[in-house]
């Protein structure tokens, strides 16, 4: 993987996790949290910018390092992956993370297409 393709990977899953516990996880506390992006142990010069859950931080987090450690050159998607790493249940947490938020950007660029050509 490259560490172009960390910071795409790592900015999608970072998007998807906020959308999930903005939606899902409204009462719980979040604090704004920054995370430097490292690529084989090099700073990237990239900070993302966040406001999750404890729940929801814990599972970002974790996909971070599965993508940092990633062994593959040209990355598959996980779950098409011949060795996956994330533990079972996690496993489980992202791929729900991942259909609700991914439903709810394919519904909003729905939405946006409708309401151009409207006007």
């Amino acid at each position: 993987m490259t560490s172009e393709k960390l910071i795409e990977n790592t900015k999608t899953v970072l998007k998807f996790t906020q959308i999930y516990c903005d939606d899902k996880h409204i009462d719980e506390k979040k604090l704004p949290e920054t995370l430097n992006l490292e690529f084989k142990c090099e700073p990237l010069n990239v900070a993302l910018d966040y406001h999750l859950c404890s729940t929801c931080k814990e599972v970002f987090l974790y996909s971070y390092q599965k993508l940092q450690e990633c062994e593959h050159e040209e990355k598959p998607s996980c779950r098409k992956c011949p060795s996956p790493c994330y533990e079972r249940p996690k496993w489980k947490q992202v791929t729900q993370i991942m259909k609700y938020s991914g439903m709810k950007l394919g519904l909003l660029k729905i939405k946006k297409l409708f309401t151009s050509i409207k006007n």
